[in-house]
């Protein structure tokens, strides 16, 4: 047994030659020996060695210096040198404003301007010679003779960041200067400091000293904002760089060390004594004489508040440059290329538009309430392209042409459009009388009628009742209403909504809908009419036209398709079929002369719908649009307020859609359009008819007291119902609609009560609620 065996082992036997708890035996014993003479061996060295000598001490400690701060240094400096790569100088990635300009390529709207980027580069033979000497006093007089870089300004700022100081990092030439705010932070370290001057080394061995200190003076800090000698010769006193004086280039040279600290309007006294160091420098680079600099005479610095600003970027056109900029990072180009490239960018703004439609809603505000507000959007709509684009006067605040708003009656055309996609035609007679709808009565404005009018007639008087009727009796009448607006242009969704667009909250849109009871902006409802415009063809709109940098590349080009580059629009979609569109058109066109007599200039055909909506309960309005077009324009004009509020004129009168909304959108159609062909909208076929025409209702004359103007009604108005053209369809189960062809009882003009919309059905009977945004009798 294994037990037996080991108990049998005598202890003066030799260990097993196995392992053990503490490791491997060697069972010739060969470890153990050779072990202990190696150290014998080595205690008889160190018993041998005689001590080191002070010096061989020193000589150690002067080696082992050397190779910390010579040799390691110098490798770092050789690696750093050989690793850094020194741009050309028109390489040189510099912010600077980028321009947008209108679409004639010429007009400037507004500028980017970077957070030190109001830099405007110029070249060195602009800037006077005295001045460039100015600049070479304040901060290096040896600048034409030195490497690049200063070793006892390095030294100075090594032991400085050692000790602490504050000044640490002082002592710098133009050359790293210009360096240190190109291609370097502005840390205070030794490490910093030291790629600063390796840099500045190799650029003073690869750029010329002209290409440097051209470099710096567009890049260096002035303060007052002003970035670059442009900007500061602009900031300081309000000229272009060829016409600063001596006494002027010494005052911007003098505040380049310390711009804040040399504040001309709280540290003047500071500036003057800088000012005269520099003059005094000029003197000892015999650059300047001892007589001209006694004579030189501290120039006067225009005041703060005086400084040229870019009011630009305040007015109207700051929306303007809100969307551009929108648009170009949707094109893919980054804010680097925004900063850097000294952008052209050419919009599709054209500027007769752009200043008419400016011009006509200061014209028109001028003496109304401080409290309204105006948004003026025409689109092209034969491409889609922005022409005019007013969305407030304050550029850096709210965007009123971006503003979720009801619109009122001017969503019937939708209506118009989706009962066609239903095979009913805009020539079917509707009954005008009062609709009762889940315990709600619906009416029209002044208890209009026309009893039994076609689809035309009544959106030329914008009756409710009729347009509500439609809704009902159309199949799942208004999310077809909906889905027409959204085939037009509506946008399903809206930043700042949380819902779809169109929706209750989500859920499917109430009747209501007919009556512009949903929100959408300006934009949208100038970009929807346009498709109508357009036969049905839906172009996406857009405000951006050609990028170009500074040195002639070409970013983004929408034009012709063989010059197009970058990021391209989506290709035009008929969305509507083109007989629909413009059967529409045809139904739209008296409206405008109807409207208070707001017809374009030289007989020019329209298309138009006002709008007007309800203010809560009240009996007050509180948005008032007019949106219409001709083959070339489409223009939205809306008029409001900021808070809920009655819209009342400055006589106190309430404001309609066919009132001030209809006079700026006639002033501003009117202005852009002025010299150009008067277009004919196409004549639509019906569908499905062999090409039968749709009769296209004759012009309105203003005020011509037609029996159906109810703002110039004759003195004896008849009454007598339009013939019933077609018989109406059956109405559909979803929605239980009254009797479409039964004439109403009277047709007398008695005050209506409020225009009610019902409420979306509840499991309990509720009173209807009050709809906050309808159109009415006005025309809108």
């Amino acid at each position: 047994m294994v037990l037996a065996s080991e108990g049998g082992r005598r202890r003066s036997d030799p260990e097993a030659p196995y392992s053990s708890i503490a490791g491997f035996k060697d069972p010739l014993g060969r470890d153990q020996p050779r072990k202990g003479a190696a150290r014998r061996a080595q205690a008889a060295q160190l018993a041998a060695a005689e001590p080191r000598t002070r010096g061989q001490k020193i000589r150690r400690l002067i080696t082992a210096l050397f190779v910390i701060f010579v040799c390691l240094p110098a490798l770092l400096f050789v690696a750093i040198y050989w690793s850094s790569e020194i741009p050309e100088p028109a390489e040189v990635a510099v912010e600077q404003p980028a321009t947008v300009l209108a679409a004639d390529g010429t007009t400037v709207l507004t500028k980017f301007i970077p957070p030190k980027g109001n830099r405007i580069p110029i070249p060195l033979t602009d800037v006077p010679l005295p001045v460039r000497e100015a600049v070479l006093a304040a901060e290096d007089r040896n600048f034409y003779t030195n490497p690049g870089y200063s070793t006892s300004g390095f030294l100075r700022a090594a032991r400085d960041n050692l000790l602490g100081h504050d000044n640490a990092g002082g002592g710098s030439t133009i050359t790293q200067q210009y360096v240190k705010n190109a291609f370097l932070s502005s840390e205070r370290t030794v490490t910093r400091k030291m790629r600063e001057l390796i840099i500045a080394a190799k650029m003073a061995r690869q750029w010329s000293k002209d290409e440097i200190l051209a470099a710096y003076l567009n890049t260096i800090y002035y303060g007052r904002g002003a970035y670059g000698i442009a900007a500061a010769a602009k900031a300081y006193f309000d000229k272009p760089v060829p016409e600063l004086t001596l006494a002027e280039g010494a005052v911007l040279a003098a505040v380049i060390r310390s711009p804040s600290v040399l504040d001309p309007e709280n540290h003047l006294d500071q500036l003057k004594a800088r000012w005269r160091y520099v003059l005094d420098g000029m003197i000892e680079m015999k650059v300047l004489a001892p007589g001209d600099r006694d004579a030189t005479v501290f120039p006067s610095i225009i005041p703060l508040p005086d400084i040229p600003a870019e009011p630009m970027t305040l007015g109207p056109e700051g929306h303007i440059r809100t969307q551009v900029l929108r648009e170009l990072r949707a094109a893919g180009l980054t804010d680097a290329d925004i900063n850097t490239g000294a952008l052209q960018i050419t919009t599709t703004i054209d500027p007769v538009a752009q200043a008419g439609a400016v011009d006509t809603v200061r014209q028109r505000l001028e003496w109304q309430p401080p409290e309204l507000r105006a948004a003026v959007v025409s689109i092209d709509p034969r491409s889609g392209a922005v022409r005019a684009y007013y969305g407030g006067e304050n550029g850096a605040g709210f965007d009123f042409a971006q503003a979720p708003l009801q619109t009122g009656s001017s969503f019937k055309v939708f209506a118009l459009v989706a009962a066609q996609r239903q095979g009913i035609p805009t020539t079917r007679a509707i009954d005008s009388s009062p609709v009762v709808d889940r315990g709600t009565t619906i009416t029209n404005v002044e208890g209009d009628s026309c009893g039994r009018c076609a689809l035309t007639e009544a959106l030329k008087r914008s009756l409710n009742t009729s347009f509500y009727r439609l809704t009902m009796t159309m199949a799942d009448g208004p999310r077809s209403v909906a889905e027409a607006a959204h085939l037009a242009g509506i946008p399903e969704y809206i930043p700042g909504l949380e819902d779809r667009t169109l929706t209750e909250a989500g859920d499917p849109p109430l009747n209501g809908i007919v009556l512009g009871q949903y929100l959408v902006r300006p934009l949208d409802m100038a970009s929807a009419y346009a498709t109508l415009a357009a036969s049905g063809v839906y172009h996406q709109p857009y405000f951006v036209q050609r990028v170009s940098t500074g040195d002639g590349r070409v970013l983004l080009d929408r034009g012709a398709p063989e010059d197009r580059v970058g990021v391209q629009l989506p290709e035009p979609e008929q969305r509507i079929i083109a007989s629909i569109a413009d059967a529409t058109t045809q139904a739209m066109m008296p409206i405008a002369n109807y409207s208070n007599g707001h017809g374009l200039a030289e007989g020019r055909p329209s298309a138009a719908k006002t709008g007007t909506t309800q203010l809560g309960e009240s009996k007050d309005n509180k948005d008032a649009w007019m949106i219409g077009y001709t083959p070339s324009l489409s223009t939205a004009v809306w008029v409001g307020t900021e808070q809920p509020q009655p819209l009342r004129s400055g006589r106190g009168g309430a404001i309609w859609g066919s009132g001030l909304p209809s006079d700026i959108w006639k002033q501003v159609m009117d202005t852009a359009l002025a010299d150009t062909p008067v277009e004919q909208f196409p004549t639509p076929a019906l569908p499905g008819r062999g090409g039968s025409l749709v009769p296209a209702p004759a012009p309105a004359a203003p005020g011509g007291g037609s029996p159906y103007d109810i703002l110039n009604p004759p003195t004896r108005a008849p009454r007598t119902p339009v013939p019933d053209l077609i018989t109406p369809p059956t109405a559909t189960s979803r929605d239980p609609a009254p009797e479409l062809i039964s004439p109403p009882t009277t047709s007398s003009r008695n005050p209506a009560p409020l225009i009610i919309i019902p409420p979306a059905p509840r499991p309990s009977s509720a009173p209807g609620e009050l709809f906050p945004g309808l159109g009415g009798g006005d025309g809108g």
